[in-house]
């Protein structure tokens, strides 16, 4: 049984970590910590468990295992570095952190304590992507051509409730939809093609979000990169918190042998159109939108479960954060490039 202790006590944690935790049988919530004491006491009697005074307190609880740090971003390195260094396995939400030196340090504090690091990528798990990566892997598509991706929704505030939501402030999250979607579907490349962005160009602008003084909110609410990968296949990447509309998840792979579809139907999660012959749909699950939770319409998203099972068995996990640091580089040249208006080469590892 792997304790867990929880730090911050946000949607994240209410809708998300804290559910599936109770739900996994390998898992046992020792407790909550949050600056907001009186929300990790609610927190507490909701999920059980004690509550601490600080989270040195926490990370000195020799019953706690692993911890989910569920902070805003600005904090994710300090808190993920303290718990690695204090012995404990880590699940950070993404994105992993704020500057390229904080994600390495983050990787390096992991290695050196011989703990598992893992970032909360999501969509790594979701039932089509895992099986559009076999397919693309076996060689049915083809060899791969271009790609589109979207991510788009009406913004964090309808997650979270809070019209000024911490998300929306440069000096809490540092990133806007760049950091909070942008990485996910950055990283979804990288998994579905197995193979790192090594060039981008970027747009970033700041389109309609205001606070509730009326000003637009310092961080970007719109995000337009092309990417370029490693082996030379070119792609786009669009995310956006200004789809009032209605959310898009969806990402489009264009091989020599047809087009890939993924999540952009409403029946059917995944559809091959081959170049020649029928086309294959598969409804193999569906992705939960921030309207679907916040209705109480929750589905398990795996990623308790896959850290649970690499904890317990000592196993790299498909959401390693050295896997995050490859994403988080292309992120950092997204920013690079919007600011300079040049095209950018990401240094990435083997």
């Amino acid at each position: 049984m792997v304790g867990i202790g929880i730090i911050g006590c946000g949607k994240i944690t209410q809708l998300r970590h804290a559910p599936e935790y109770l739900e996994n049988p390998g898992a046992h919530i020792v407790g909550f910590f949050d600056m907001d004491a009186k929300r990790a006491e609610a927190t507490a009697a909701k999920f059980g468990g004690r509550v601490y005074d600080s989270v040195v307190q926490m990370l000195a609880d020799q019953d706690i295992d692993a911890v989910s740090v569920n902070v805003a971003n600005v904090a994710h390195a300090e808190v993920s570095i303290a718990a690695l260094e204090a012995g404990k396995h880590v699940l950070c939400e993404k994105p992993m952190a704020v500057t390229r030196d904080e994600c390495e340090a983050m990787v390096a504090a992991a290695r050196k304590a011989g703990k598992r690091l893992l970032i909360g990528h999501n969509q790594r798990l979701a039932n089509a992507h895992v099986h559009a990566r076999q397919m693309i892997a076996q060689g049915l598509i083809g060899k791969p051509l271009s790609f589109r991706t979207v991510f788009g929704h009406p913004g964090p505030e309808c997650w979270t409730g809070k019209p000024d939501s911490w998300f929306l402030s440069k000096a809490a999250a540092h990133f806007g939809v760049l950091g909070d979607l942008g990485i996910h579907k950055t990283d979804l490349i990288h998994y579905l093609l197995d193979e790192p962005i090594v060039q981008v160009s970027a747009v970033l602008r700041t389109m309609d979000k205001r606070y509730t003084t009326g000003e637009l909110v310092d961080v970007e609410d719109n995000a337009l990169c092309l990417y370029e990968t490693r082996s030379g296949v070119p792609g786009s990447m669009q995310v956006s918190w200004t789809f009032y509309a209605g959310e898009d998840n969806s990402t489009r792979i264009w091989g020599t042998k047809g087009l890939l579809r993924l999540y952009d139907d409403p029946k059917y999660s995944l559809i091959w159109e081959p170049n020649q012959g029928d086309a294959e749909h598969h409804r193999l699950d569906e992705l939960t939108t921030n309207e679907d939770q916040n209705a109480g319409n929750r589905t398990n998203t795996g990623v308790i479960d896959e850290f649970i099972a690499a904890v317990s068995e000592g196993r790299p996990s498909v959401l390693d954060g050295e896997q995050a640091l490859r994403a988080m580089r292309v992120v950092f040249a997204a920013e690079e490039s919007a600011r300079t208006g040049q095209r950018v080469n990401v240094a990435q590892d083997v």
